[in-house]
């Protein structure tokens, strides 16, 4: 007998015939003898129609009631899960997150988990039930109150959990059969990758795959947690994402390890702006001015990028990235700023878009940058932005030549499948 961790997205609890297939399934796991306790994200569209609805009364939602709020999402799902359960023979008890004992700090809207408690968790199971919880949900301690863990919140419960109950999996579902090596909306031939390593996965997670959420694998990361992502909609083995000195679940007893792939995947994100900060002095310390203002306004910096300084002026151009959200408060602060600091101007520029190259097995391997130039050169794209780790090459182009870039890229690097991937809900969540 094993200890399954399950989390069922948006997608897969859409409506009352969704919730009865996943049903179903865990009962099929409960049948299989394993103890079953699952996070489940609220229905369909529905936190993106309670936020809609948020806004009509009220142009800036208090963030305290908007949490209120939008855990009744989650809540509706769990109870009417743990229904249909029911139905089926089988005893299950629904918890909200603050009931499973998942603590966080005070910050509505984008509340981190400091601790987990699972007491009436464990009890549950050692009375023979199926947990479920609400995802995406906890509770601070100190205000009493209820909050909300932001974007991939339900995914980060479920990693919770398995981390707190000593898990032997945590099993992430979706409307896709797995990991692939490009969004398979994008690319139709994206290959489905059998395993990835969790370095390979918070790459690109943080450049924008969206199958799973960075917090999610940082948390799996660090606490050693082994995450099977996979289908709702299929019984096929999907995607392990392993930690450092994991083992591979598809390997038998005594097979050697396979060498890991030079290329695991391409990664795309339309999400973020670009802003320069045209004629700076080029002296000793006004990137650090300017970053420092960019940071008090609560902007998150992705990539950066300083010209050399013309001769004749004795001042550059500094470039970097950011959430599109944050664009507008960084620029209103650097304005703010610009005689004391003392650049020339401002440029903003939100019709970028930036794709990542990412792979464990770029450590030992050369010629792998030749090949991403080459096939953007090829493909008549223009290359705006250049950054890179030791497993990760990323790139800023115009937003309309992305979804190109990366067909053209993931060819380049041999991904692409003889089939095409099936997207079985069509949002990929």
């Amino acid at each position: 007998m094993a200890l399954i961790v399950q989390k069922y997205g948006g997608s897969s609890v859409a409506d009352a015939e969704s919730i009865k297939r996943v049903a179903k399934r865990i009962v099929d796991t409960r049948r299989a003898g394993h103890d079953v306790v699952v996070a489940v994200s609220a229905m369909g569209d529905t936190t993106d129609e309670l936020l809609e609805l948020a806004g009509e009364v009220a142009p800036i939602p208090a963030p305290r009631e908007l949490d209120m709020l939008l855990s009744s999402g989650e809540r509706i799902s769990m109870a009417l899960l743990a229904m249909a359960i029911h139905s089926m023979g089988f005893e299950a008890r629904s918890f909200t997150g603050s009931q499973a004992g998942m603590i966080t700090d005070a910050k509505h809207g984008s509340a981190r988990i400091v601790d987990v408690t699972p007491v009436r968790l464990r009890e549950a199971l050692d009375e023979g039930a199926i947990v479920i919880v609400a995802g995406f949900q906890g509770f601070n301690r100190d205000t009493r109150d209820i909050t909300t863990l932001g974007r991939g919140g339900s995914d980060t419960t479920a990693v919770a959990l398995a981390a707190a109950l000593d898990a032997d999996v945590c099993e992430i579902y979706s409307d896709v059969d797995g990991i692939y090596t490009a969004d398979p909306r994008i690319i139709p031939r994206a290959r489905k990758l059998d395993t990835v390593s969790s370095e390979e996965m918070l790459e690109l997670a943080a450049n924008g795959a969206k199958v799973l959420y960075i917090r999610a694998v940082e948390f799996a990361r660090r606490h050693g947690v082994l995450i099977h992502s996979r289908s709702t909609f299929s019984s096929a083995e999907g995607t392990y994402v392993l930690g450092e000195g994991m083992k591979n679940p598809r390997e038998s007893e005594g097979a050697a390890a396979m060498e890991e792939p030079v290329v695991a995947g391409v990664a795309t994100d339309l999400t973020q702006a670009k802003i320069t900060v045209a004629g700076v002095p080029d002296v000793p310390g006004k990137a650090a001015e300017i970053f420092t203002v960019v940071a008090k306004s609560g902007a998150n910096v992705d990539m950066i990028v300083q010209n050399v300084s013309a001769a004749s002026t004795g001042r550059t151009d500094i470039s970097f990235t950011l959430p599109k959200a944050d664009a507008p408060t960084a620029l209103k602060a650097l304005a703010a700023e610009q005689q004391e600091i003392g650049f020339e101007n401002l440029l903003h520029d939100d019709q970028i878009g930036k794709l990542s190259v990412v792979g464990a097995g770029m450590r030992t391997h050369s010629g792998v940058s030749a090949t991403l130039f080459e096939a953007l050169r090829d493909a008549g794209i223009n290359i705006e932005m250049i950054s890179t780790s030791e497993i990760r090459i990323s790139v800023v182009l115009r937003g309309s030549d992305v979804v190109d870039a990366a067909r053209a890229v993931h060819t380049a690097y041999g991904l692409d499948s003889e089939i095409e991937a099936i997207v079985h809900a069509g949002t990929g969540r």
